[in-house]
């Protein structure tokens, strides 16, 4: 595992200073959004070729991430294409000044390389363990894994239709799933990640592949998900209201209005 790190270490080096200098260039930072998926495929297919692993296991799983981390940069890259720089990186334009470039190759790119192999480490685990045949724990573990799915792809749908549509201009998501749970796709995104390290518990040190899962639910209830998803939205009356009915996370019935 520690060898197959190493090699993964230094591929991601690579592919995040590729990505790096397109940023630059382009002058659009929010390229690092599009680069998460890939990154997660790129791990993968970097680990499959080194392990020459091809059990039933770790090809299940090898396709769950290609999947998930496809979808997740085709609907970035359609979304963020034709329209400039996300907000959140003018802002770090500005409060970052004449740092503006280390800070942006360590804080974003190196960063985020760093993050995506520690969130990997169960799918790392299970490509480079023997070829042991499929159980219930991963049966169950790829049930997580759709039901994450779903959350997040329907979240995700829901929720760019009705910003797409110009009479919810400055309203808020509360419908559909969203009734639910403020946040149905990032409740999706770490459930995922959730199944996918039960596919690896069974395997011999398979529980300590639980810092994949625990550092992608950290980032997105403490970090770089939920927090700065709100923090936009904090501000609006009709947001406060929803805060008080609405779970911000596991999907609940909403509570009656006083």
């Amino acid at each position: 595992m520690i060898q197959l790190f190493k090699v993964e270490l230094i591929v991601m080096f690579l592919f995040m200073n590729l990505w790096f200098g397109l940023a630059i260039w382009k002058k659009k930072n929010d390229i690092a959004d599009i680069v998460w998926g890939l990154g997660f495929i790129v791990t993968v297919v970097c680990a499959l070729l080194v392990s020459h692993s091809s059990g039933e296991r770790a090809v299940l799983v090898s396709a769950l991430v290609f999947v998930w981390g496809s979808r997740l940069s085709i609907r970035i890259l359609l979304r963020n294409i034709k329209k400039a720089e996300d907000p959140r990186y003018q802002q770090w334009r500005q409060e970052w000044g004449e740092s503006f470039l280390l800070r942006t190759y360590l804080q974003i790119f190196m960063l985020q390389g760093l993050l995506i192999l520690i969130i990997s480490v169960p799918v790392l685990h299970i490509i480079r363990a023997d070829n042991i045949p499929l159980q219930l724990l991963d049966y169950l573990g790829a049930a997580i894994w759709g039901c994450g799915f779903f959350f997040e792809i329907v979240g995700d749908y829901q929720l760019d239709r009705f910003k797409n549509n110009p009479v919810n201009k400055g309203r808020i998501m509360k419908y559909g799933l969203w009734r639910y749970s403020r946040h149905p796709n990032y409740f999706g995104e770490v459930l995922l990640w959730w199944g996918i390290f039960l596919m690896s518990l069974h395997l011999e040190n398979g529980y300590l592949t639980v810092v994949g899962p625990a550092t992608i639910t950290f980032l997105i209830l403490k970090v770089s998900g939920i927090p700065l998803a709100e923090k936009r939205s904090l501000h609006k009356e009709e947001f406060q209201k929803y805060m008080k009915s609405t779970s911000v996370f596991v999907p609940m019935p909403p509570k009656k209005e006083n």
